[in-house]
């Protein structure tokens, strides 16, 4: 038989997720992101429970082929635009929508040599300092695109650096809103601005005709610790579940595992879990990082190793051989660990957890 450890896909809690994310913003199109494989999900495994949304946005045309490939028709935005001239051709054959953020991009365009129609998602950088013209450089942008023939529509866009908190003590949005906005009066038209912390924070403050679902689709609050999934009536939509594999009995001062950082201060039970970091679970997790055994929440003891970790059983008194652990998500019998609590203990965040599984973890998929 297989090794013991799964990652579950949950599709009922991505539609519930989605959901979510439309009743907060129901004058938008909803898009959903499934950049990252759909973040770590699998592309055609969240693809069924995502058709209701009004598009897909990614980062990969080899993604946006596979989900053209699984039937879908409707739109698809790549977040980061072409990385080459050749990239327009594979745009205009799978009628796909993409990000301009800087001067050669628009190069690219003005000098492509086929007739087509595309609708381009200009960003301004007003604040965020990743992608985009600055605000005093794009107006012209706008201008240049606006004169080609080849472009149909022309969305203005932008992406907060703090909607998921403040910035230096004020509103997270406020300093790039204000910026935008002042564009918009200047240049009306459709708008892209909501990923999922505005999605969820400030919806009755911000208009935006595209809006770009991401995490929270996938049963993670974009602003733990300040908002859980329970506050924002989340679901978890990955389970990483294993098994107890072996039980140790420790004594006072018995160690467990390499480096021999937890020692034993009582007798204990001690389960050995299938799970490591070539799984994707965090090799820096401390002792004391959640889990659930048999559904009871218990802590990881001693140091992850490649294959395998340890969890406390004492509070768990019928623990053996065989009995299920979820290291984040949700137990066979309903009892939920939110991701964001396990990558909190690691000082990362819950995406980084779901994009790390690794190809060797088995994957189900759960209605």
């Amino acid at each position: 038989m297989p090794r013991p450890i799964t990652a579950v896909i949950h599709q009922s809690a991505l539609k519930h997720n989605l959901a979510i994310a439309r009743a907060a913003m129901p004058d938008s199109q909803v898009f959903a992101v499934v950049k990252a494989n759909a973040y770590g999900h699998g592309i055609e495994r969240v693809y069924q429970a995502f058709k209701s949304a009004d598009g897909f946005a990614l980062l990969d045309i080899e993604e946006a082929k596979r989900i053209r490939a699984l039937g879908w028709t409707g739109e698809i935005l790549l977040l980061e635009g072409i990385f080459s001239p050749q990239d327009l051709y594979d745009c205009a054959q799978y009628q796909l929508s993409f990000t301009v953020h800087n001067e050669l991009q628009i190069q690219w365009l003005q000098q492509f040599p086929v007739a087509a129609q595309f609708k381009v998602f200009l960003k301004m950088n007003n604040g965020m300092n990743r992608l985009g013209f600055t605000p005093e450089h794009y107006v012209h942008a706008w201008q240049q695109l606006k004169g080609l023939a080849s472009v149909k529509d022309l969305v203005h866009m932008m992406h907060f650096s703090d909607a998921d908190g403040e910035r230096q003590g004020q509103s997270g949005i406020e300093y790039q809103h204000q910026v935008f906005q002042q564009i918009l009066q200047q240049y009306p038209g459709p708008c892209s601005v909501s990923n999922s912390a505005a999605i969820l924070r400030y919806s009755s403050q911000l208009r935006s005709d595209y809006a770009r679902s991401g995490i929270m689709l996938y049963g993670s609050s974009p602003d733990f610790p300040r908002h859980t999934i329970q506050d924002w009536n989340l679901q978890p939509s990955m389970s990483l579940r294993s098994e107890i594999i072996s039980i140790q009995q420790l004594n006072p001062n018995d160690s467990i595992g390499y480096g021999s950082s937890f020692v034993a201060d009582r007798p204990m039970r001690v389960g050995i879990v299938a799970c490591g970091y070539a799984d994707g679970y965090q090799r820096i997790s401390p002792t004391g990082t959640p889990v659930l055994v048999n559904s009871i929440r218990t802590r990881t003891l001693g140091r992850v190793s490649m294959d395998m970790l340890a969890v406390d059983l004492d509070p768990i008194l019928d623990a053996q051989i065989g009995s299920e652990v979820v290291l984040w998500g949700q137990s066979s019998t309903g009892a939920v660990l939110p991701i964001d609590e396990v990558a909190a203990t690691s000082g990362t965040v819950g995406y980084e957890l779901m994009c790390a599984v690794t190809a060797r973890v088995n994957f189900s998929i759960q209605e």
